[in-house]
C-alpha cells in the first residue's frame, strides 16, 4: 500500500494478543509442553485456525486435532490456565506499541481494544503494562463480556463493531456491511483496526474497516485466501501514521 487511502482514519481498534503483547509466543509454549506429553506438537496451520477465536471454541478446536490425547476440554483448559498464569507477570509489549498507542492519545485519536481474551485473563496480561493500556481509559471489549454472541467470534466482525459502537460512539450498524446504508458503510470505513491473526483480518475487512496485518513471521507461510489487508507490517514500528490520514509522529 502506498496510497493514502480515500477515506482518512477517525479512530483505532487495537487486537491484543501477539499484537501489543507477546502472549502468542508464550501460550504455544504452553500448549506444546501439554502437546508433548502425547507426541504431538502445533503446527502454524492449526495454530492460525485458533488466534481470534474465543477460549472455549479454540480449545475445542485444537483438540480437534489431536483426538488421540484423552483430555476433555475443561481439562486442557485448567491445565493450560494455570500453567499460563505462571508467565503472564514476565510478558512483555511488542516493538512499536508503546509510541504508537501514545502517539494517538496524545494526538485525541479515539482508540479502543477487541480482544478474545477473557476479562480476567486481560487484567492479568496487562496489570504491568498500564502505561500504555491506561490510555484506553477502560474501552475494551473482552471475549466474556457477553457483548459478542455465541457463534459470532472472528472471523465475524461483532467484536470491532461492538467495540466502534458501544466503547467509541461510531454510527456503525449491524453485524454485516450488506445490513448497512450509506452513512453507516462510510462510517465503518473510518476504522483503522490493527491484528495479527488471520481470522481477525478476515473480522476487520468484514467489519467494512481498514486493516493493518502485523503478523508472527511464521503465518506468512500459512495457505491463506481470506480478504487482504490493507498494508502488512514486519512490526508496528514500521507504520507511518500519515499514510492514513492520521497525525505523523513528530521528528
Amino acid at each position: 500500500m502506498t496510497d493514502k487511502p480515500s477515506t482518512t482514519v477517525e479512530y483505532v481498534i487495537f487486537d491484543m494478543d501477539g499484537l501489543m503483547i507477546d502472549s502468542e509466543h508464550l501460550d504455544t509454549e504452553v500448549i506444546n509442553e501439554i502437546l508433548a506429553r502425547y507426541g504431538k506438537t502445533l503446527t502454524w496451520d492449526i495454530k492460525a485456525s485458533l488466534m481470534g477465536k474465543l477460549e472455549r471454541e479454540a480449545a475445542e478446536h485444537l483438540l480437534s486435532f489431536f483426538p488421540g490425547t484423552s483430555l476433555t476440554i475443561d481439562e486442557y483448559l485448567r491445565e493450560r490456565d494455570a500453567a499460563q498464569d505462571l508467565r503472564w507477570p514476565n510478558i512483555q509489549l511488542l516493538p512499536g506499541v508503546e509510541r504508537l498507542v501514545t502517539h494517538l492519545h496524545g494526538h485525541g485519536i479515539p482508540m479502543a481494544i477487541a480482544t478474545a481474551s477473557r476479562r480476567a485473563k486481560f487484567v492479568a496480561k496487562t496489570s504491568r503494562l498500564g502505561k500504555v493500556f491506561g490510555l484506553f481509559d477502560g474501552r475494551v471489549v473482552c471475549g466474556d463480556d457477553g457483548k459478542v454472541r455465541p457463534g459470532r467470534a472472528k472471523p465475524c466482525p461483532d467484536i470491532f463493531l461492538t467495540a466502534a459502537r458501544e466503547y467509541l460512539g461510531r454510527d456503525v450498524g449491524g453485524e454485516e456491511v450488506d445490513e448497512c446504508n450509506n452513512k453507516e458503510i462510510l462510517e465503518r470505513a473510518k476504522g483503522l483496526i490493527f491484528e495479527d491473526a488471520l481470522l481477525g483480518v478476515q473480522a476487520g475487512k468484514r467489519a467494512g474497516m481498514k486493516v493493518v496485518w502485523v503478523p508472527d513471521p511464521n503465518l506468512l507461510d500459512v495457505e491463506y485466501t481470506g480478504p487482504r489487508p490493507d498494508e502488512t507490517l514486519n512490526s508496528l514500528c514500521e507504520f507511518l501514521p500519515e499514510k492514513y490520514g492520521l497525525p505523523p509522529y513528530d521528528p
